[in-house]
């Protein structure tokens, strides 16, 4: 999520501007959160799989060159 036509509830204007405390502290934690990147979301379970599907696929393609 951007945070650039986000509108703060306490100040009334946009967030990216910064104007109040709440409007700061939800711009620093929305940094944050697209600062921690592609796979900070996911869950371990989603990871194991991404993982066993790539090595199988890895295992599929050596299969087929030999």
């Amino acid at each position: 999520m951007t945070y650039d036509r986000l509108v703060c509830a306490n100040c009334a204007a946009p967030v990216n501007e910064g104007r109040c405390p709440v409007c700061r502290a939800s711009r620093a934690r929305l940094q944050q959160e697209q600062e921690q990147g592609m796979f900070a979301g996911l869950s371990p379970v989603m990871l194991v799989a991404l993982l066993v599907v790539l090595l199988g696929a890895l295992a599929l393609l050596a299969h087929q060159t030999v």
